[in-house]
């Protein structure tokens, strides 16, 4: 038996067993395994819905009341096994294939996947050659060494969290199918702020380059018209984006490249510039050194987390790609350059000159021409930091925003491009707000950026253990081994204390933002239940504030726990069921569960006792409102789009059991459907 607020069918009762709103599917074979279905055949559909029920006599009278009158929650019960004669079927209308998937889906090759997350990640090396070497000296080739092999280990990482549930969100989708809804919202605030904080300090950093080169430009401004200027850019579309974005990679590795030629050139004529770097005292001990340098080395793999949160956009086979490309480029780039810097500077300059050290060994190196040309690469290659962020959040952002964890209206779609214009539009917005009340001065940003990086990638390293453990049976073309994932998660734990320990009085601007911003995810994510404590203090009210502020509350209540979600079963089994139900009390806003059985003969004897099992189930959660949803046919993403279309349930509110690598497809194919049980 269940009590819910505001339940109400899809459509009018005709009968006892009429049709009413759920979504979902499964089938009598074994769901998650066998070979593609045969597509093209009718759909038959029919559903044993909930019925209503009178409210025991000795039930606790309702604490909430409005208008004078207590409001009872309207109770429910699933009446198990209903007989076919007494149920109605329908033929579901087929689906345009077109349509299942957002227009965007498999537009970027390697090329333009591998651009858009290498800028960000290419754009640390202006900084993190110099801190490096203030802080471990002649050891920062060193220590950038085992940055790029710690690199290697979070290439394995990501690349079986990312093709085993091959969907947008990052880290956040990672938990999501693994963990809690909350906590995978804890790992989208840290994903959130990270990219924040990489737009605005990348664009102020840009701004300061290009200032430097034209003085005429207002750095503050100028940070603003960038970032707009970007917004614009990401709304006419992401491969528009990843044009520009390959322009400024490939003059950034030129650049780079031209560098290192120069460099090695001018330390060939100068030996005695090396020679007296590698004599130079240490400041620490060495294995001190090698820590400390290494975790300040980690923020020069900022943004190798990009490319899993617009994975969909990516052509099929092109995410490991990616990984590899952007780790190879790492790998070599940042150790050869550290090397180029100590042939042409002694290690005092360095530190001196730590946020522009590469400017610094171009114009010693190679003029002041060329040392204007480095100074111009710089504020290119920030830029496209910036841009990557903007790409990232988009794919973020949307995906929190199916999972109504956001603003659906984020969601519209501007009728010339089909992309979602609000969201750059929005993170513009918040971005340029936040430079102007930080008043330009984005030096704590810097701690937040740094921070919530190595948190991003440590939640990355948990939820993948978690995969393996809770989803091993799930088909992916990457398998990080135990060894690997531990020891990514050691090292990245290791620099996330160090840097914690280098700066110690930057915890305190990091944790107000992220303190803010999980505030602001719980709120939405307990936005019902503070709305329940809410009517009830209404309720304690006078009458003239309960008929002001009674009914609304109400009505806003029933309007959130509205949307249905729907589980497919994969057979009867009874504990199966009862974990998929008491997740869906747990993690969503609504209490209203569709389990949906696709079957092939409705004489089965499953589909009677799967019926007689959810009766069981739904007396164990009162909560929660259980409907059967029978659906003929065979699995596969065209039918859970001809259901989902039918019921009025967007995909990602369907769940179902983690498939086996037999498989058929990938799970990213059916639009957003999530994994909730082994």
């Amino acid at each position: 038996m269940s009590g819910e607020y505001g339940l109400v069918s899809d459509e009018p009762r005709q009968g006892l067993y009429s049709r009413a709103g759920g979504g979902g599917g499964g089938e009598s074979r074994p769901l998650m395994s066998g070979q593609p279905a045969p597509g093209g055949g009718p759909v038959t559909f029919t559903q044993i819905e909930h019925v209503p029920v009178q409210i025991p006599i000795n039930t606790q009278p309702s604490l909430i009341h409005v208008n004078g009158e207590a409001v009872d929650a309207p109770r429910f019960e699933f009446p198990g096994w209903v007989p076919p004669a007494d149920l109605k079927f329908e033929t579901l209308e087929p689906v345009d294939r077109e349509t299942l998937y957002h227009p965007s889906r498999g537009c970027l090759n390697e090329v333009y996947s591998t651009a858009i997350c290498a800028n960000d990640l290419t754009s640390s090396v202006f900084y993190v050659v110099g801190v490096t070497a203030s802080m471990s000296g002649q050891l920062s080739p060193v220590c950038l060494i085992i940055v790029g092999l710690v690199l290697y280990l979070f290439k394995s990482v990501y690349g079986e969290a990312g093709t085993a549930i091959p969907l947008n969100g990052g880290v956040y989708n990672l938990l999501l199918n693994t963990t809690t809804k909350s906590l995978a919202s804890v790992a989208a605030c840290l994903t959130l702020l990270s990219y924040i904080a990489t737009a605005v300090v990348s664009a102020t950093e840009c701004v300061q380059y290009a200032s430097n080169l034209m003085p005429f430009i207002d750095v503050y401004w100028g940070t603003i018209f960038l970032l707009f200027l970007f917004c614009i850019l990401n709304i006419l579309g992401i491969t528009e984006s990843a044009i520009v974005a390959v322009g400024i990679f490939v003059v950034h590795i030129v650049s780079m490249v031209f560098l290192v030629l120069v460099a090695l050139v001018y330390g060939l004529q100068n030996p005695e510039i090396m020679e007296n770097n590698l004599r130079e005292p240490l400041k620490y001990d060495w294995p001190l050194s090698l820590v400390f340098g290494f975790c300040v080395a980690m923020l020069g793999v900022t943004g190798f987390e990009t490319s899993a949160n617009y994975i969909e956009e990516q052509k099929k086979g092109v995410y490991p790609r990616t990984l590899f490309n952007t780790w190879l480029v790492i790998f070599i780039m940042n150790p050869v350059l550290s090397i180029a810097c100590m042939g042409v500077l002694d290690l005092n300059t360095i530190e001196a000159h730590h946020r522009d050290v590469l400017a610094k060994v171009a114009y010693d190196a190679g003029g002041k021409h060329f040392g204007l040309w480095i100074s111009a690469d710089a504020a290119l290659v920030l830029a496209g930091a910036v841009l990557t962020a903007f790409v990232g959040v988009n794919g973020l952002v949307r995906r929190l925003a199916l999972d109504r964890m956001l603003p659906q209206i984020l969601l519209a779609e501007n009728r010339i491009r089909r992309t979602n214009h609000l969201i750059p539009i929005v993170f513009f917005v918040f971005c340029s707000l936040l430079f102007m009340l930080m008043g330009g001065n984005v030096r704590q940003l810097a701690s937040v950026y740094t921070l919530s990086f190595l948190c991003v990638m440590a939640l990355f390293a948990v939820g993948t253990i978690v995969l393996k453990y809770k989803r091993g049976s799930i088909r992916r073309s990457i398998k990080a081994t135990w060894p690997t994932c531990f020891a990514a998660l050691a090292a990245v734990t290791v620099a996330l204390i160090g840097n914690m320990f280098l700066a110690p009085s930057k915890l305190i601007y990091f944790f107000i933002w992220f303190l803010l911003g999980t505030l602001a995810f719980l709120l939405v994510f307990e936005r019902v239940r503070l709305l329940r404590w809410f009517l009830y203090f209404v309720s304690q009210g006078s009458s003239a504030t309960q008929d002001r502020f009674g009914g609304v509350t109400q009505l806003a209540m029933d309007k959130m726990r509205a949307q249905k979600v729907a589980f497919f079963a994969k057979n009867d089994n009874l504990e199966t069921l009862t974990k998929a139900v008491a997740y869906v009390q747990n993690n969503e806003l609504t209490k209203w569960l569709k389990v949906i059985y696709v079957y092939d003969d409705l004489n089965d004897p499953m589909v009677k006792s799967l019926a007689e099992n959810l009766r069981v189930v739904d007396r164990c959660f009162p909560k929660v409102v259980i409907d059967l949803v029978l659906v003929e046919g065979s699995f596969n993403p065209e039918l859970v789009a001809q259901v989902s279309k039918r019921l009025g349930v967007p995909r990602n509110f369907m769940f179902i059991q983690c498939p086996d690598e037999n498989f058929p497809y990938d799970v990213a194919d059916f639009g957003g459907i999530r994994l909730i049980t082994h």
